[in-house]
């Protein structure tokens, strides 16, 4: 079975590191955003992309981001030096950056650049950033237009928001193999990430979006609110500041005429009728994915609701 998942960052690398056992990791496939990728003194940072690598690869960091015991001797004396850093970038991770702006300059593409780090770092899984194309992420504030890293990290997400912008979403082009990823897997899979700045911004772009709904695939999106709060991140607080309700019903409101299945937690199982009403299956089953074992049950949990064997 053929597994493709439209993911984000933290959530949506845990969700594929439980299917990755539960699939041959060569018949899994990560369409990760890049909304959230910035320059950081000259170097092309791609947090999302990475999260997902450094988890399928076993050393993701304890918050689900960086290296699992990095060093930072090399922020520590940039800061000493009175350069920027406000953006926390580890030894390990560094080096990250390093290859991958290195190979770009050479003239690889993202896409590339990012198969050559699975690759070194031993992850089976086919990781693929939606587009090699600018398309960023803008946060609309009353305190002006922020890239996102700009508002989640140097500002703490403390500006109000006013909306959320994908202002090279138009001429982005998908990144070679995604349309046929998504047209022609089994298991299409939007992962439990933040439906506003880690989903939306694959959705924007006008072939995905039309690629996942000419899919043959079996849709399935996984809610990322579980009893009205996120698991992580700001997808509460956001979903609430553009005026969506903050309940998994919120979210599947936002993927309707996209999916054949919603999946959202036991504890939301009252809101099954609702999400069905939106013209989509519902099915409540454990989605909190504690340890490795709760990451595999989880998948495992996705693909039955589904209607596959797993």
């Amino acid at each position: 079975m053929r597994v493709t998942v439209l993911a984000g960052g933290i959530g949506a690398a845990r969700f594929l590191a439980g299917m990755q056992h539960v699939v041959p990791p060569e018949d899994l496939t990560a369409i990760c955003n890049v909304g959230d990728d910035l320059e950081w003194l000259g170097l092309t940072v791609c947090p999302d992309i990475d999260s997902v690598l450094y988890t399928l690869a076993g050393i993701e960091g304890s918050e689900g981001w960086g290296v699992r015991d990095d060093t930072r001797h090399a922020l520590e004396a940039l800061r000493a030096l009175g350069g920027e850093s406000w953006f926390s970038i580890g030894d390990i991770d560094l080096a990250t950056h390093l290859f991958r702006t290195e190979r770009m300059r050479e003239g690889s593409t993202l896409a590339e650049a990012t198969a050559a780090l699975a690759l070194a770092r031993g992850v089976g899984v086919r990781v693929i950033p939606v587009t090699n194309d600018p398309h960023p992420t803008i946060v609309r504030t009353a305190d002006g237009d922020l890239a996102f890293q700009d508002y989640f990290v140097r500002q703490r997400a403390q500006p109000t928001i006013l909306g959320v912008d994908f202002p090279g979403a138009a001429l982005a082009k998908p990144a070679p193999a995604v349309v046929d990823a998504i047209v022609n897997c089994d298991l299409l899979c939007i992962a439990p990430s933040n439906p506003i700045v880690s989903i939306s911004p694959l959705l924007a772009i006008p072939d995905v979006r039309a690629a996942v709904k000419e899919s043959r695939a079996r849709r399935v999106a996984i809610s990322p609110i579980v009893g009205g709060e996120a698991i992580k991140g700001p997808a509460a607080a956001m979903l609430k500041a553009l005026g969506h309700e903050v309940s998994a019903f919120g979210v599947a409101r936002l993927y309707a005429g996209l999916i054949d299945t919603f999946v959202l937690d036991a504890v939301d199982a009252r809101l099954t009728h609702d999400v069905s009403a939106l013209g989509m299956d519902a099915v409540a089953v454990d989605t909190m994915m504690r340890g490795d074992e709760g990451r595999e049950r989880v998948a495992r949990n996705v693909v039955r609701a589904a209607g596959f064997p797993a």
